[in-house]
């Protein structure tokens, strides 16, 4: 869709690119980069790419994520970039063509472009796709008969070469331009000032986890484009289906558009449909949806001639349906859409989708308003991560990196991500992953943490980005709903970022105005929401406990405990986290031996969230022991994220169906970094991502213990009573019922069994089922704990242990661990309790199907999915100290 490919100009064409106004001396480059200088400027360079990574390639900059040569990176960005490339077109494919589109998928961001000398234009928004018609500006070789003849048309001699040249204009200066102009103008803190003047990835500017290195370049895919008569610009498929799910029926709408002096009238033009199921059979074989559509009569769609062809119904009998990870498969129909003239093809289009009903209730209850995902009926508790940019270079990116990642999520039993507004759009490579892996994605329009003027020029701009994106995207089974933006709604309705009355309604016009319209004309089957949080727009009390999403902080920003999340019941929490470090092999790719002090200098140039690093001590203050070194402590930090998180999660999927939704932040890192990610930079695992496979487990038991945590920490505090108990419950997120035992034990710090107990118990589908409360008076605080598990079909599916107190004050015995490698497995063994065991290698890159767990002594066998078992070793929580 989009006109037949005539070239990629990204791919196998000779590019280059230079630093304009760039001085010898100028810090930012290394001396490989300063001999460049010296000759012609130029540099080999990539395309899709960046001048960063083109940089980087030719090995004339250091690694910017290398101790705080960040700084250097940020300098670089304060020139001018020029990119240079040279390529031919045949012009016997050009005969026939009414117009050549020059299409840019994506430009980064200020760049003015020129064809042959001629200006094409000037581009100013990253996150939209760029086109220009160029058939007129375009040289040629000679066609065959010229050759044979001898002589040349006006498109000139065998070899003509087309040249296009891009200059991109610096975004640091850029904004700091236009921040003059406009001062009031503000967004978070954590970014560089004039940030939301310009329309690019804002995290690139620095947030309080990433730096600020605000790349530029070609980033994505530029190509001519061959137009004859008309083409489609939009593809939409409807879906519905009968009460019972027996019957779905689709329907496909075709927006063509056709070049300047084209007549369609007495054309022959159709539109043929073509439907497959998941194993590739044909159920629909090349309908004609335009038979009743007079295509001659033309619209007007941005001041381009058009015919909007609306579809006829296609019936899919017992159709395969797409169900979120955990409650189904993810099976993906095909459907095929043809612009032919006569009997040839002039355009095409093929989209993969998912047979599903994807809708967000948000019906009135006991408790306020519902806010829950419903697939084909049936509600379902969202489990998840918030997803950044996996880079801030962005050309490192790949879809088997992204696939890989998404993978990951899936093996951590999610069903759920949210895309973040302040990154980029998701790519094809993105959602293609989120449709087969069963993601529900959260899919935040990108705006973040930031106020907006909503001018004239700006209107237009981010009407055609919502456009782009949304016909884009849209055929994507995965896809939940569409949100406005990140936070906006919660901080202009206090005044934060300079939000005046004027700011405001610029606010309600774009969120609860302009975009839910666009919304409604290109994805009418789709859900909006107009921030996150929100209770549903108007600056009413935007992060309502009650109704809508939440954002909660108070655990971490707050520096309230972990037992804080237990005093509340959200709706659907779409933000909340703990930071840790990542791993010491993390640490060791951008620091040197003296960095490795976690208040040095480089250390904190590697944590951007203000006194983070003091926030984790004091957080472990109150949990552990004080580790006798940097690895210990990135361990001890690694389990207080994984404990909050946990705290958290399984406190509301006990309360299931008053909260339907958790989505930890975050799921993934941009550099190496301290951070709230559950994998790191590098794809390491932290403890929270093997935590999270555990807690949003399909069929998970959890505990609600009553002890020192929930009561007084103060070890200081006038003698009293401490309550000891517990109360278990089991969580079935799957739709069938499910038969378990469950079997809880009080336990001394030898793992000897002083008390026991047992129960059959029988959960219905998607629900949560609490046992009776169960008091253990005589549990001594300090040296006794609680482990419990469920077991279905004799095997143990989840399982956990307690404690009455800080584990800091618990009175471990050394639980003697050992451990051996046994081909694909490794077995660890225990004499005592042994909390939080950790096993990694030399690399520490390994991948488990288990780690981080417990053992009440005996052993447990582990697969190895990822890494060499090269120098294995393993700790637990006795270690710290």
């Amino acid at each position: 869709m989009e006109g037949t490919e005539l070239k990629r100009i990204d791919r196998n064409q000779k590019w280059e690119m230079r630093i304009l106004g760039a001085e010898k001396e100028n810090g930012f480059l290394n001396d490989r980069g300063r001999e460049l200088l010296d000759g012609t400027g130029f540099i080999a360079a990539e395309v899709p790419g960046s001048v960063i990574n083109d940089l980087l390639n030719a090995g004339a900059m250091d690694d910017p994520y290398y101790r705080d040569n960040e700084l250097k990176a940020l300098t670089l960005m304060k020139n001018d970039f020029e990119y240079h490339g040279t390529f031919d077109v045949d012009t016997d494919e050009l005969a026939d063509a009414d117009e050549v589109i020059f299409r840019f998928d994506g430009l980064d961001t200020i760049a003015d472009i020129t064809l042959n000398g001629n200006k094409l234009g000037v581009t100013d928004n990253m996150h939209r796709t760029w086109e220009f018609p160029v058939k007129k500006l375009l040289n040629g070789t000679e066609t065959p008969k010229e050759r044979d003849t001898g002589c040349t048309g006006k498109q000139g001699a065998e070899g003509a070469k087309n040249e296009l040249v891009i200059v991109f204009k610096s975004p640091v200066n850029y904004i700091a331009e236009r921040f003059k102009e406009d001062p009031k103008i503000l967004g978070t803190e954590d970014a560089m000032r004039g940030f939301p003047k310009i329309r690019k990835a804002h995290y690139m500017f620095g947030w309080d986890w990433g730096p600020r290195i605000p790349d530029a370049g070609i980033w994505k895919a530029a190509k001519l484009l061959k137009v004859k008569k008309a083409r489609m610009t939009k593809v939409y498929v409807h879906q519905t289906f009968n009460e019972d799910y027996s019957e779905a029926s689709i329907r496909v709408d075709v927006s063509l558009e056709r070049p300047e002096k084209v007549c369609l009238r007495d054309s022959d033009i159709r539109v043929l449909v073509t439907v497959k199921d998941p194993d590739g059979k044909i159920l629909v074989n090349r309908v004609d949806i335009s038979e009743e559509c007079d295509i001659s009569t033309h619209g007007s769609r941005d001041g381009k001639d058009a015919a909007n062809i609306p579809g006829r119904e296609l019936l899919i009998k017992n159709p395969r349906l797409w169900w979120p990870n955990g409650l189904g498969e993810q099976p993906l129909y095909t459907v095929v859409t043809e612009l032919v003239d006569g009997g040839a093809l002039i355009d095409s289009d093929t989209k993969r989708i998912g047979l599903r009903r994807l809708e967000v209730s948000t019906g009135k209850d006991e408790y306020g308003s519902e806010f829950a995902f419903a697939v084909n009926g049936v509600k379902f508790f969202a489990m998840g991560a918030d997803y950044i940019p996996e880079d801030n270079i962005l050309p490192r990116t790949n879809r088997e990196r992204t696939y890989k990642l998404l993978r990951e999520c899936t093996a951590a039993n999610f069903n759920c991500i949210r895309v973040w507004g302040g990154g980029t759009y998701p790519s094809d490579d993105f959602l293609d992953a989120c449709d087969e892996l069963g993601l529900v994605v959260w899919q935040d329009f990108m705006f973040a943490c930031a106020n907006y003027r909503l001018t004239p020029d700006f209107e237009t701009s981010i009407t055609a980005e919502l456009r782009d994106r949304i016909a884009k995207l849209a055929h994507h089974a995965c896809i939940g709903l569409w949100c406005g933006n990140n936070e906006m709604e919660e901080f202009a309705a206090i005044g934060g970022w300079g939000a005046d009355d004027a700011i405001r309604k610029d606010y309600i016009k774009m969120y609860e105005d302009i975009f839910p319209c666009i919304v409604k004309e290109e994805d009418p089957d789709r859900f909006y929401w107009p921030s996150s949080p929100s209770s549903g727009g108007g600056f009413d009390d935007p992060n309502c406990p009650d109704r809508g999403d939440t954002h909660y902080w108070d655990v971490w920003h707050g520096s309230k405990p972990f037992t804080e999340y237990r005093q509340f019941f959200f709706r659907f929490l779409s933000e909340f986290g703990f930071q840790s470090f990542p791993s010491i092999r993390t640490v060791e790719s951008f620091t040197i031996p003296e960095d490795r002090n976690v208040f040095s200098y480089v250390m904190e140039k590697h944590q951007r969230n203000a006194s983070a690093n003091g926030k984790i001590v004091n957080y472990m203050e109150q949990t552990f022991l004080y580790p006798n070194n940097l690895d210990l402590f990135i361990y001890a930090s690694q389990l207080m994220q994984a404990e909050a998180i946990r705290y958290g999660v399984e406190h509301f999927r006990r309360n299931r169906g008053r909260c339907m939704g958790t989505v930890y932040w975050q799921l993934n890192d941009c550099w190496p970094v301290a951070s709230w990610a559950s994998i790191d930079y590098y794809g390491r695992w932290k403890a929270l991502h093997y935590y999270a496979k555990r807690f949003f487990a399909p069929l998970m038991i959890s505990c609600e213990e009553e002890g020192l945590l929930s009561q007084s920490m103060n070890v200081n505090a006038e003698p009293f009573e401490v309550q000891k108990s517990i109360r278990l419950n089991v969580a079935n997120e799957s739709r069938c019922e499910r038969k378990a035992v469950v079997r809880w034990a009080l336990r001394n710090a030898e793992a000897d069994v002083l008390r026991e107990g047992s129960e059959e118990i029988t959960v219905a589908p998607l629900s949560a089922v609490w046992l009776e409360k169960t008091d253990l008076a005589e549990a001594r605080l300090y040296e006794d704990y609680v482990s419990y598990e469920l077991v279905e079909n004799g095997e143990v599916v989840s399982e956990g242990t307690v404690l009455f107190c800080q584990p800091k004050h618990f009175r471990f015995v050394d639980p003697k661990l050992q451990v051996r490698v046994e081909g694909d497995e490794i077995v660890v063994s225990a004499k005592h309790y042994a909390r939080s065991i950790e096993i990694r290698n030399k690399e520490d890159n390994f991948i488990l199907s288990d780690n981080f767990f417990d053992l009440n002594g005996g052993e447990k066998r582990v697969k190895i999915l990822e890494g060499e078992p090269e120098g294995v070793e393993v700790r637990s929580v006795w270690s710290i100290r």
